[in-house]
């Protein structure tokens, strides 16, 4: 089997994200999240976040309270990471794990040994309670392992973090814990450890930027809010008539 080029790797994972995460994400917000009944309303909150929105207690001001939010955080926060994981299955640039608790497995190019992985976005994506239950499952997995042969050799740098985005010198206080004895790979050193191309990252992020700059998102936000507002204004659950 021909071994792709970075720039091969690069070309089908911009595709994924564009089909999977920006293609995907512009759909549903159109298709789903501008459906009053994909939402559980809090009256008081929602009523309270229209007046900051639009100055007063409109079916705008709720669509635009309930939209936002789900489009622009909940909704592609989800999807980009459950599909990052598919990602990289689907593409073999990793193995799904079997391992509990291990999001992927992957040859490091680098050390060429296995490595398990637990997959993170960014360098700030846990909290401090995160840090001793992940510690103890990594290293409870890596116990139950060594009394398998075939897991004999693994040690401690075996079980990582990948972290897909950012710097070392922004990894969190919370990240830096873990690193004492699991190593915490972040942006560069990840992207490398999986493809073997020391400058994957950069052409990645560079490839990403292209691919975002020519994305038609022309009007979502202003269409999503109409067609929910036209709900809203129909719908039994509000009463403008008071505001």
């Amino acid at each position: 089997m021909k071994k792709q080029t970075q720039e091969e790797t690069i070309e089908e994972i911009v595709e994924y994200f564009k089909t999977y995460i920006f293609e995907n994400h512009i759909k549903a917000s159109i298709n789903t999240h501008s459906k009053l009944k994909s939402y559980n309303i809090n009256p008081i909150v929602v009523k309270y976040l229209s007046k900051v929105l639009e100055g007063g207690y409109t079916a705008v001001g709720v669509a635009k309270a309930l939209f936002y939010p789900r489009v622009l955080g909940t909704s592609i926060n989800t999807s980009f990471g459950t599909r990052i994981q598919n990602m990289f299955v689907d593409l073999k640039l990793a193995e799904g794990s079997l391992i509990k608790g291990m999001d992927i497995e992957f040859m490091d190019k680098i050390d060429n040994r296995r490595k398990w992985c637990q997959l993170k976005s960014g360098p700030n994506t846990i909290n401090s309670e995160d840090v001793k239950p992940l510690v103890r499952k990594f290293t409870d997995t890596i116990n139950l392992a060594r009394t398998n042969k075939a897991f004999k050799n693994i040690n401690n740098t075996d079980f990582i973090v990948g972290v897909l985005y950012g710097e070392q010198v922004d990894l969190s206080m919370h990240y830096k814990v873990i690193d004492k004895t699991h190593p915490v790979l972040i942006g560069k050193e990840f992207w490398a450890r999986v493809t073997g191309f020391p400058t994957f990252y950069d052409g990645l992020v560079e490839n990403l930027r292209i691919l975002i700059d020519n994305i038609d998102t022309q009007d979502l936000m202003n269409k999503g809010v109409a067609q929910l507002a036209n709900e809203i204004e129909s719908s039994q659950l509000f009463d403008f008539s008071k505001s």
